[in-house]
């Protein structure tokens, strides 16, 4: 059965919520008044109504109130609206979004870095897997005779590197020669099938014209296996959501520490559904105590997850605002 509230109710709702988002503290009935143009003992009434409507919660008998779960879900599903982007936020985005030098990756990685300092919250990227990927160009960089760094451009810009050991010494010469025959016979291979194409096209050939062969085919074997397979997280503000006044006790904060860095419940954030999602306390299946707002991105085949994370009285309106707007801006090249 749907809630339904008097327009009074709505206005004091959202009042509430709103100025506990901005401080933090219980919100009293006397602080509200003046605004609402009530009497003292009115809002105590309609406090008692939204309280009894599960809407709002005390956090002990002589405070004043708070927004409960279900306040904040009613909020953002009925009361909220979202907040135009001031012209500050939106400059320092439009510096990433319309850099033509930056490839995709990084345009979605640095607007959520900016949009992580301008919030305060925690910024996570969750980039798909780049096994639909076609190989472009694979570069190796020599660290020495027994490291180098391998890295692979894909047809949709996306950019891996990985560092390789070699099993043994092998020379420059025999490196070099090893990335020439694997640009010639692997452009334009999704890199899911490259493992195998290197098995039964590239060994063959390479075991002809490198002395070092078995090393550099083990190496660029595992490397490639690794590139199909990697789903890239990138995290920003880690410590962000530590320093909001919500997280002050060691152990609530050990506990979200320990979740960030647990790789399977940072990639189950991953977002499914269209448009800007919430998921408030319970319903993220991260921590009870945070609200997650995702999006999933699709640009140039190139699929993904955006994701904030923040105290559950987070700033909604906009939130919803920055994360619309850098997602309309990675999408809209495909338009």
């Amino acid at each position: 059965m749907k809630l339904i509230l008097t327009q009074r109710q709505i206005d004091l709702l959202k009042l509430i919520i709103e100025e506990y988002i901005q401080t933090a503290k219980p919100v009293s009935s006397k602080s509200l008044c003046e605004t609402m143009q009530c009497s003292s003992a009115t809002i105590r009434a309609e406090m008692s109504q939204l309280e009894e409507y599960g809407l709002l919660e005390k956090e002990h008998i002589s405070s004043g109130r708070i927004p409960s779960e279900k306040g904040y879900r009613y909020y953002v599903d009925n009361i909220m609206q979202p907040k135009e982007l001031s012209g500050d936020d939106m400059l320092k985005l439009q510096t990433i979004v319309n850099n033509k030098s930056l490839v995709l990756s990084d345009v979605i990685t640095q607007s959520m870095e900016i949009v992580s300092e301008l919030t305060n919250y925690t910024a996570i990227v969750l980039g798909a897997s780049s096994k639909n990927n076609l190989v472009s160009k694979v570069e190796v960089i020599p660290i020495d005779e027994q490291n180098l760094v391998a890295i692979v451009v894909t047809d949709k810009g996306h950019v891996e590197h990985k560092n390789i050991y070699l099993e043994g010494r092998v020379s420059a010469k025999d490196i070099g020669k090893t990335v020439e025959i694997i640009n010639k016979l692997i452009v334009g291979t999704p890199i899911e099938d490259v493992s195998s194409f290197l098995e039964f096209q590239v060994k063959p050939i390479i075991a002809s014209y490198v002395e070092q062969h078995e090393i550099l085919y083990n190496a660029f074997y595992h490397a490639f296996s690794d590139f199909a397979t990697n789903e890239s997280v990138k995290m920003s503000g880690r410590q962000n959501i530590l320093m909001q006044p919500e997280f002050n006790d060691a152990e609530k904060i050990r506990e979200i520490i320990n979740k960030f860095e647990d790789k399977d419940i940072v990639n189950a954030i991953k977002e499914e559904e269209n448009g800007i999602n919430v998921y408030i306390g319970s319903e993220n299946h991260f921590d009870d105590d945070v609200t997650i707002i995702k999006t999933k991105y699709n640009s140039h085949g190139e699929e993904g997850t955006i994701a904030l994370i923040g105290p559950k009285r987070m700033e909604y309106n906009r939130v919803i605002t920055l994360l619309d707007y850098i997602k309309e801006n990675i999408e809209k090249e495909d338009e």
